[in-house]
């Protein structure tokens, strides 16, 4: 998965080059050590791991049932008739017109049902989109693990991409009229422009960073098999979420009703690339850490078939701990990134710098309990994400390595490269579908963007 992150705090979003860098800096500042076997294991988070599953049967009914609705048949099982739910209500006291009764439906009525309103129409475009998306997924791991400067290859095509690519497609919003779209990207443009500035002179320890992950993961080919696997898990997902999705561009709910529908299902994707994402780092982490304890995958001492074990307590005892920090640590890890940025910026405006600051430390204090290295913590001892939070933060403060971990912008590379890997994939998918269908084409362009992104 091309989301996930290493670094400060890092994620979203998946690829098994950061779980690897974030298992070796925790494990070189003695996370766990001494844990040479694995230990017996209870379930932890259950709660959110029961809402999770709930999440993914609900949804995935949800979706089934909005795609097949308009497949091959216009409103199959008369949802239409609940769209009234979400129009306007009339002034109380004015009495509703009556109405001549419809005609009753003949198979010439059915035979004229424009395209646009069947999921198959939509469909192709999300194909393509999960095609082009796995592409630059798996174009993107062999380049960071079948080179030896994969570090180097990644971090340059993220930095110096991104503000040109958000130039580039807002230029495309503002051809097509879309000007609300067109100065987001451009102010997300400007906005990246200035991060990079201000983390300039960190880009060389980051840059170590990155190399030094790609190379054990390079050692490690199992690793690699366990990204591409789950690249597919989640394509399979994306064909169902697409087919729901096409289902409900194809039907036309009142008062902005479709982009409420697409936030929603976009919030669960979301959720649930993140947790395979973090399942994948959670496996790294493991592996890697026997790794470095046993002095390397041939040594005598490692226990027999350490993926596979690693693999059993990722998906069992510790997957309700993965769906819980999936929901939070993205947001709370890109908003430190940002106060981080504002506040080198500022200079001598001390009230400014005031504010900057509380809000600052509001996030250090979130930053405590749900960061990525709790994942690291996961893995070796399998507790809770809370108290795996906190023990790693304070582990690190302990022990100095704050700092370094402070000082590393590998997360905010790897997000970049993932934001990039949106883009393109939206950009393709949205530049077909304009000169297809025009009015959709943010629709289609903006969820195709977190296709891409995910995978």
């Amino acid at each position: 998965m091309s989301s996930s992150e290493e670094g400060e705090s890092a994620n979203p979003s998946p690829c098994p080059a950061g779980p690897a860098a974030a298992a070796a800096v925790a494990g070189a500042a003695g996370v766990g050590v001494g844990a040479a076997a694995w230990p017996r294991r209870r379930c932890r988070d259950v709660f959110w791991l029961v809402v999770f599953l709930l999440h993914l049967l609900v949804f995935g009914g949800a979706l089934a049932l909005t795609g097949l609705n308009r497949f091959g048949q216009a409103d199959r099982f008369n949802i239409d008739r609940f769209t009234n739910l979400t129009a306007a209500p009339r002034f109380a006291g004015s009495p509703e017109p009556a109405r001549e009764a419809p005609p009753p439906p003949s198979l010439e009525a059915e035979e004229v049902t424009p395209k646009s309103e069947l999921t198959e129409s939509y469909w192709p475009y999300y194909g393509a989109a999960g095609a082009v998306g796995t592409a630059l997924a798996w174009a993107w791991l062999a380049a960071a693990a079948g080179k030896k400067d994969g570090g180097r290859v990644v971090m340059r095509a993220a930095v110096h991409s991104l503000t040109a690519y958000l130039a580039v497609v807002s230029v495309l919003c503002f051809w097509g009229k879309h000007f609300f779209w067109g100065v987001a990207f451009a102010v997300g443009g400007a906005l990246h422009f200035l991060y990079v500035m201000s983390v300039l002179d960190r880009f060389p320890f980051t840059m170590l960073v990155l190399q030094k992950a790609v190379r054990m993961v390079w050692e490690l080919p199992d690793v690699m098999r366990i990204a591409y696997a789950f690249v597919l898990v989640m394509l399979c997902w994306m064909a169902l979420w697409s087919f729901g999705v096409s289902g409900i561009l194809a039907f036309h709910i009142p008062n902005g009703g479709q982009w409420w529908a697409l936030l929603i299902f976009s919030v669960s994707l979301f959720w649930t690339g993140a947790v395979l994402s973090n399942t994948v780092h959670v496996i790294v982490s493991g592996m890697v850490f026997l790794v470095l304890i046993h002095g390397g995958q041939a040594a005598a001492s490692m226990p027999p078939k350490p993926l596979l074990k690693s693999l059993q307590y990722a998906v069992t005892t510790s997957f309700g701990s993965i769906c819980y920090g999936s929901l939070f640590t993205a947001a709370i890890r890109t908003l430190r990134w940002e106060i981080r940025g504002i506040r080198s910026k500022i200079g001598n405006n001390e009230c400014l710098l005031c504010c900057v600051d509380f809000l600052f430390h509001i996030v250090e204090t979130l930053v405590r309990f749900f960061n990525k290295y709790a994942y690291v913590q996961i893995a070796i001892n399998g507790q809770s994400f809370n108290r795996s939070a906190r023990d790693a933060w304070e582990l690190f403060q302990s022990t100095g390595v704050e700092a370094l971990v402070a000082y590393d912008c590998s997360g905010a590379v790897l997000l970049m490269s993932t934001i990039l890997g949106g883009l393109i994939t939206g950009t393709c998918t949205g530049v077909w579908t304009y000169f297809k269908q025009s009015d959709k084409a943010i629709m289609v362009g903006s969820t195709s963007m977190l296709m891409g992104m995910i995978l």
